[in-house]
């Protein structure tokens, strides 16, 4: 079986980082938007950094101005996952950018997500979940709006609760509120850290706001007593190597931490993050680690349960899942 056929499992997307250009331009010509300052000639998203990545990518999401546009996104997206293998797919939706966080406002765009999502399953076999975040450069006044609505929306479908954002802005336990009253509705919880905080701001996550995963998490290695903590205590590190790797945290892909990290005991996983803009997906995640360090079935058996062990769905979807799992024996 090529790697590109493996099922895979992915918990780290951004609904609307994972839109194909061809899909934003296409919206923004429908109404009449000039995005053309945000992608290169041939194409694809242009940006400099990482702070120029977020504006380009709050760009790019300002033409999704509908919970018909969302529907679309989302079954553009779940199409392309499905192509490359994924057959459970978390993702990270913002009521930011899905009604301003009006509550009837974001269950209106979710349940035209959740419609879309049913037709990919129903379709091509995949199942997706949402994780609502809250973005930290928005400040905490901004998070609250987005936990309310989560906590009210709680179930099924929407799993879990996060943050991303810019890592430089305020602190972790700015948020506790938030992620309190998400926890308060049985949300599960991760957040963005260690991406470009360091080691000291996984702590932070761990220590002010008690989640279960993390969010990228890679510079833990920085901190060896912060590692053997995250293997006793087995907490998940949402890797995107890929994404990592594009955005300059690490120059290239052998001096990605993500091997060291498994060698220390941390459990890790594989995601896209935002594939259109790192020029890739979870096929070209598995070749990259496969040739850079020597991975094969069974490291990705391993991380495919990592994955469906530390999924925010419930006990009868992750059994549908784990079948899967068994039915292409990695």
């Amino acid at each position: 079986m090529s790697l590109k056929e493996l099922p895979k499992l992915e918990l780290h997307l951004h609904l609307e980082g994972a839109a194909p250009p061809s899909f934003i331009r296409g919206l923004a010509q429908e109404k009449s938007v000039d995005l053309s300052g945000i992608f290169r000639e041939d194409g694809s998203y242009a940006f400099r950094d990482f702070v120029h990545f977020l504006s380009v990518y709050e760009a790019a999401t300002s033409v999704l101005k509908t919970p018909d546009d969302y529907a679309r996104l989302t079954r553009a997206v779940l199409e392309e996952s499905a192509a490359h293998g994924v057959v459970y797919c978390e993702t990270f939706v913002s009521p930011d950018f899905c009604g301003g966080g009006d509550v009837g406002a974001w269950r209106e765009y979710l349940h035209a997500m959740q419609e879309a999502a049913a037709e990919a399953e129903a379709r091509d076999g995949i199942t997706l979940r949402g994780i609502v975040t809250c973005i930290r450069h928005f400040g905490p006044d901004k998070a609250k709006d987005a936990a309310r609505c989560a906590a009210e929306t709680a179930g099924d479908w929407i799993v879990g609760f996060g943050m991303g954002g810019d890592e430089s802005k305020g602190r972790q336990g700015d948020f506790s509120y938030s992620f309190d009253m998400a926890r308060e509705a049985g949300l599960h919880l991760t957040t963005h850290a260690g991406e470009w905080g360091g080691a000291k701001s996984v702590r932070e996550a761990l220590d002010d706001l008690k989640v279960e995963r993390i969010g990228h998490g890679v510079q833990a290695i920085n901190d060896h007593a912060l590692c053997d903590r995250l293997a006793e205590d087995g907490i998940v590190l949402e890797v995107c190597p890929g994404s990592n790797v594009v955005l300059g945290v690490y120059p290239k892909w052998d001096k990605h931490p993500i091997q060291a990290l498994r060698e220390r005991g941390v459990k890790v996983t594989v995601s896209t993050d935002d594939p259109p803009f790192f020029h890739t997906t979870m096929t070209r995640e598995y070749e990259q680690l496969a040739r850079t360090f020597g991975w094969g079935p069974s490291d990705f058996h391993e991380i495919s349960q990592v994955a469906l062990d530390a999924a925010f769905c419930d006990a009868d979807t992750r059994a549908k899942i784990a079948e899967k799992l068994k039915d292409h024996p990695q």
